[in-house]
């Protein structure tokens, strides 16, 4: 059976009612009508499975799943699911997807998917005598790490280097830690690392004498990267009064208040992470591990700073580069458990983890463009306030057509506010409303 080629631009996409919206995902994509079902909630993941994933199951909690729309990651178009609960992060993605077309897409790669496993070794009398004597063992090592799961090993993957760090200085005094290397190919890897740390550790404590204390993974994931890159044609940048120079220098110096401010790269590495996380969350993935492995990469020159760059080629074109470790799975925990998780990895076409990382990290650059531009011109309230308008109509007791015309209203007066929104409301009620 041949498979449908996707297209990531459905023109329109945005105006179409939330019926149409399911139709046409369904006639661009192969997804079956159950693995809609799981998309839209109707057939998702049921309170029995939840109570198998996590302990003391009440119930489930949704997030609105959107479709970024726009995105060529290295020559392929793909339509990328976002679950997030803040207004402008998909529309602000696929619309910079939109630009970053016109100059070819995102082109991204990544690093062989190496995690690292930690085992902090304590009571060390010698500490450089004890090193050497766990290097000289390497091979051993390795070879005793490598039984640990022959199907990894059969796939390409399994234990590729040992390393020795000594901490020198700590509140309890010096000790040593010992990294295993390990490829874990399609998986996170959290299970195969700590495995490996529970498998290695009686070894290291007959050569080195010490005890070993903890074993556990790193989500500092830095042998494990995943960069992307994409090009904005300088002329793709003008828009209303704003001429493309001044769009793209204002990108340029907001990204270089970033890479010099920690407290604008907080903020600035957070609008990264607003698509990063949207994208993990709807494929099952651990955002939160990649939420730390990202600040932690942010500061490993001693300052926290940019994880992006931003800057123009010798034709005036903005280009973006974005490098950060993405430790991501499409085999093992919640992506083969979640029924929605599984859609949403269907849905984006994704083979390994490689391939997702891509995506995610070019959805990442995306993101972090949309904001810059925000900033950089007519500041990041007008998009966002108009959207934010929407939620705060609805909570002061909208519904129907009400919400768009109060939204609007509230975005013309400058005033989104909760109290001026129950105000309005009141003033549209006739005699008979007014209890």
């Amino acid at each position: 059976m041949e498979e449908k080629k996707h297209s990531a631009r459905i023109p329109g996409f945005y105006n179409l009612s939330l019926a149409e919206r399911r139709q046409a995902l369904a006639a661009q994509t192969d997804l079956s009508q159950i693995e809609l079902a799981a998309l839209d909630g109707s057939a998702g993941l049921t309170g029995e499975q939840a109570d198998h994933m996590i302990e003391n199951v009440i119930g489930l909690f949704a997030l609105p799943l959107g479709l970024a729309l726009n995105f060529q990651v290295n020559g392929k178009d793909v339509l990328v699911p976002m679950a997030v609960e803040e207004p402008s992060i998909v529309a602000g993605a696929s619309f910079m997807a939109k630009l970053a077309r016109l100059g070819g897409g995102f082109s991204a790669h990544t690093t062989a998917p190496e995690m690292i496993g930690q085992m902090q070794v304590l009571g060390v009398e010698n500490l450089p005598a004890a090193r050497l004597a766990v290097l000289e063992q390497k091979s051993a090592l390795l070879a005793e790490a490598s039984k640990i799961d022959p199907v990894l090993q059969r796939l390409g993957g399994g234990p590729r280097d040992l390393e020795v760090r000594l901490v020198e200085q700590s509140p309890i005094g010096p000790f040593m830690v010992v990294h295993i290397i390990y490829d874990v190919r399609d998986a996170m890897g959290a299970n195969a690392i700590n495995t490996a740390c529970e498998r290695l550790a009686p070894l290291i404590e007959s050569l080195t004498g010490g005890r070993v204390h903890l074993r556990i993974l790193s989500n500092l994931a830095d042998r494990r990267l995943a960069r992307t890159r994409c090009t904005i044609p300088l002329q793709a940048l003008a828009f209303d009064s704003f001429k493309a120079e001044e769009v793209r220098d204002g990108i340029i110096a907001a990204w270089a208040f970033a890479a010099a401010d920690p407290y604008r790269a907080a903020t600035h590495n957070k609008g990264i992470m607003n698509g990063v996380d949207a994208v993990l969350i709807a494929t099952g993935n651990d955002w939160r591990a990649v939420e730390a492995g990202a600040h932690a990469f942010a500061a490993r020159s001693g300052q926290y700073t940019s994880l992006s760059q931003w800057g123009q080629n010798p034709q005036g074109d903005l280009v973006g580069v974005l490098e950060m470790p993405m430790a991501v799975g499409v085999v093992g925990g919640a992506t083969r458990v979640h029924p929605g998780a599984k859609a949403c990895l269907k849905l984006m076409n994704i083979q390994s983890a490689n391939q997702l990382a891509e995506i995610v990290v070019s959805v990442g650059l995306a993101q972090n463009l949309a904001a810059l531009r925000a900033l950089a011109t007519e500041g990041i309230q007008r998009g966002h306030m108009s959207l934010h308008a929407r939620q705060v109509a609805i909570a002061a007791g909208a519904a129907g057509e009400q919400i768009e015309r109060l939204a609007r209203q509230l975005v013309e007066e400058k005033t989104v506010r909760i109290d001026r929104a129950e105000a309005i409301l009141k003033s549209w009620q006739g005699p008979a409303d007014v209890q």
